[in-house]
């Protein structure tokens, strides 16, 4: 399969929801409004993996934070990212069911890095559940504890990439 990465345009967000969906339960999901927000706001940290056929099989966003870890007032309101630095969020890594399994998300996670790379970001962050730090670990992040966050009532850990930017 042919993988291509670009940025979603608003028409995308019936996909997107389906696949936000599938991901998470109701109470973790972003709203469409939220979604349509981060297609708006923060197209430049928004990828999709689209398939042959164009179809969306995945995708990650979130905005570049001041801060190194994510913070539960994030899932409401989406700010335009900084052009340098800056710490680059995931709200969101999904990857559709039929496509799991197959690598995606470790590759939407190292087209995210070469951006933020190219950005000078400072890191990636992320929160993710007891479950998910494995993965995130393979793919070379660093779990640096709980969370102080209480999104849809879960125990979340922070974990975090360095990167290392070109000069």
């Amino acid at each position: 399969m042919n993988i291509k990465f670009s940025t979603p345009q608003p028409e995308d967000i019936k996909e997107l929801i389906h696949i936000e969906n599938l991901g998470f339960t109701p109470e973790e999901a972003a709203t469409e409004e939220a979604m349509l927000e981060r297609i708006a706001v923060i197209p430049d940290s928004f990828i999709v993996a689209r398939d042959d056929q164009r179809k969306i099989i995945g995708y990650v966003v979130g905005p570049v934070l001041n801060q190194r870890y994510i913070t539960d007032d994030l899932f409401e309101n989406t700010m335009p990212n900084p052009s340098t630095g800056g710490f680059q969020s995931i709200l969101s890594l999904a990857v559709h069911p039929d496509y799991r399994g197959k690598g995606i998300a470790a590759q939407l996670l190292g087209e995210l890095e070469r951006i933020c790379v190219k950005s000078k970001r400072k890191g990636i962050t992320l929160t993710c559940l007891d479950y998910l730090v494995s993965f995130y670990e393979a793919n070379g992040y660093q779990n640096e504890g709980e969370s102080d966050s209480v999104h849809a009532g879960l125990v979340w850990f922070n974990l975090v990439k360095e990167i290392k930017s070109e000069d």
